[in-house]
């Protein structure tokens, strides 16, 4: 049924729209920019953050959908999105200044959580979304020559400077203990001095205002879950598992673990989920497959999605490219379904429990 159009007709369509990033109408948030109505035409511009970069199209279109429902004597019906700043609020007592922390964890190593957490800040990051990438794998640091960073960093300030990735038009921090510890040395740690690192390298990195910050997490459930958990109000973790039986088992100890110190999981990965024969384009199921959508479903936590056993995933994180996994129409499907899912389940719990501001640190 259409109706009149003025200001405040649009305006009550616009306010049920969420904010992707907040949960709270676009009219509350003072991101309805403009509103232009002629005599068959209706344009509106709305402001988004880059947090909700991967969302910005999905968005849109929602928008445009319920005008054109709305308004169907309209025949021109527009929505573009320009960008709406919203700083960051100040993390936990070491007052990092970021809107989500997101662990990557596993129930044990050799899924390829490393490469996975990397895509995943690869992925926002190349949707406009400013992000940081924190290894902190302290026993096996992979993440530098993920990404083909090396160097010691420096001293500014009293800050470290992390690495930065090019990603796209943006430049990423990057902080591992890979670039403080000397290629094949080990690091031989009790809990401690484990807790004592990660601290620091949260609170004494010059992060910059992030809407993402991504944590490579060791594998296993040890200290450095407990250690985040104290420090930081994290926003939810990410669990990456392989489709075999034994490798779900202790993803499920992992869930277990995240629960136990009050981290909610966000959704599990599975990574190496089968195989395409380039030759023959056929499929194996090496590791069997569907284990990790089957177990997300048992503990009722989302299933992000698959990731296959690729040769130029290898190739890339070999050579240091893990970036250019996104240039390859094989990969780049899988990668991104994974990042638009993590947005958009982070957007849709927002939207049923906008979260509360974050405070500064006094």
């Amino acid at each position: 049924m259409s109706q009149s159009i003025d200001r405040s007709s649009i305006t009550a369509v616009l306010a049920g729209i969420a904010d992707p990033e907040t949960g709270r109408p676009l009219t509350e948030m003072g991101q309805v920019q403009a509103i232009d109505i002629g005599t068959d035409s209706l344009a509106v511009r709305v402001g988004l953050t880059t947090h909700s970069a991967l969302l910005w199209n999905q968005t849109r279109g929602r928008i445009e959908e319920l005008l054109r429902a709305r308004f169907p004597q309209v025949p021109k019906v527009s929505v573009t999105v320009a960008p709406h700043d919203r700083p960051p609020g100040k993390l936990g007592q070491i007052g990092l200044e970021a809107k989500s922390v997101i662990a990557v964890g596993s129930g044990k190593g050799g899924v390829g959580k490393s490469t996975i957490a990397a895509s995943i800040a690869i992925g926002l990051a190349r949707a406009g979304s400013r992000v940081g990438l924190l290894d902190a794998d302290v026993y096996g640091p992979s993440v530098p020559h993920l990404l083909g960073l090396s160097g010691r960093p420096q001293i500014e300030n009293g800050k470290i400077m992390p690495a930065l990735a090019e990603i796209g038009s943006q430049r990423m921090p990057v902080m591992s203990m890979g670039f403080l510890v000397p290629p094949g040395e080990a690091v031989v740690w009790r809990g401690p001095m484990l807790h004592g690192a990660i601290s620091q390298m949260l609170r004494d990195t010059a992060w910059g205002p992030l809407d993402y910050l991504i944590i490579d997490m060791p594998p296993g459930t040890g200290d450095i879950a407990l250690t985040l958990s104290q420090v930081l109000p994290l926003s939810g973790a990410v669990v990456v598992c392989t489709p075999q039986d034994v490798a779900l088992l202790d993803a499920t100890k992992a869930i277990a673990m995240f629960r136990k110190v009050n981290i909610p999981v966000l959704g599990m990965v599975e990574n190496m989920s089968f195989f395409v024969c380039p030759d023959t384009q056929k499929r194996y199921n090496i590791f069997g497959t569907g284990g990790a959508r089957r177990t997300a479903s048992e503990l009722d936590i989302p299933f992000l999605g698959e990731v296959p056993l690729q040769i130029p995933i290898r190739e890339h994180g070999d050579s240091g490219t893990t970036a250019d996994n996104f240039a390859d129409p094989a990969c780049r499907e899988y990668l991104e379904a994974i990042c638009t899912r993590l947005v958009g389940n982070l957007a849709a719990a927002h939207a049923v429990r906008p979260p509360l501001p974050s405070l500064p640190v006094l």
